[in-house]
């Protein structure tokens, strides 16, 4: 009776296992989730490429930055996107590892009828500080400034901008900020309230026309100003595998660093890895 229950239970595991492997019911292909950010930047071609060549599906997911690195580490997905770094000495990220794929601006946008067209990193650390909170203070109209931010501080957009421009990834900000769940949610709100303003990343904004982007220090946020590294804010773009990654998944890998792979990421607009410091 105890034998037939420990092969029950053996049984039992080994299907769970298949049930929930991130590819189950898919035997030729890969799931990835992740920031739409990084959706937007690469990874929606991409795929579509790979797919071509291969004939291997890859399913995409959103989820976020953090779902990205966390999904993967426990198996839930095969490939994970991320707009920011991994948070050294944290459990649900300790078993992934991150790919540098591409290159990704953050981006002050306003809505495309704000007279502004120029600000500085001091003044855009006040702004989210909450020290300027007027347009006027800083050469626009006599107008209450709206902040919208991102909700989660491990965000990639949020993450990111407190590590760039604060030094802090735990910096807090104003605290009337008008807070939205994601980068999308953000960018919408800006496009129809023309006294908002908010970061956002570059590959993801730039799809919207009610938008317009800031210079940062006289600084346009140009595919070759980013490759240069001469505006400010510029972060990586990952994709996230496990510290032992399946060979359908490590094939991918090798796809996206390729000189196909890369001319696709370049393609939309997006600065690749050879394209970064100017070396293209």
């Amino acid at each position: 009776m105890v034998a037939n229950k420990k092969i029950f239970l053996i049984l039992l595991f080994f299907l769970l296992a298949i049930v929930f492997s991130p590819s189950a019911g898919y035997s030729k292909n890969l799931i990835w989730g992740g920031c739409g950010i990084t959706k937007k930047a690469f990874m929606a071609e991409l795929s579509k490429a790979y797919e071509k060549k291969t004939g291997i599906k890859i399913h995409l997911k959103g989820g976020g930055a953090t779902y990205g690195i966390r999904a993967v580490g426990i198996g839930r997905i095969d490939i994970g996107g991320s707009c920011r770094h991994k948070i050294k000495g944290d459990i649900l990220e300790r078993n992934t590892r991150l790919i540098p794929v591409a290159w990704d601006a953050l981006v002050v946008i306003v809505n495309k009828k704000n007279r502004l067209t120029n600000i500085t990193t001091k003044q855009l650390k006040d702004i989210l500080l909450g020290k300027i909170t007027n347009w006027k203070q800083i050469g626009g109209r006599d107008r209450p400034i709206k902040l919208v931010i991102r909700k989660s501080k491990i965000s990639g957009v949020s993450y990111m901008l407190r590590e760039m421009v604060f030094g802090d990834a735990d910096k807090d900000f104003r605290p009337d900020a008008i807070i939205k769940k994601s980068s999308g949610p953000v960018e919408k709100y800006v496009e129809k309230d023309l006294d908002a303003i908010a970061v956002s990343g570059i590959s993801s904004a730039r799809k919207r026309k009610g938008l317009k982007f800031l210079k940062l220090n006289g600084l346009a946020p140009t595919k070759k100003n980013i490759g240069t590294g001469k505006y400010p804010l510029v972060r990586p773009l990952y994709l996230t595998v496990a510290l032992r990654p399946s060979k359908m998944v490590r094939d991918f890998i090798k796809f996206a660093l390729s000189d196909e792979g890369q001319a696709i990421i370049s393609k939309q607009g997006t600065v690749n890895l050879k394209e970064k410091n100017g070396t293209h």
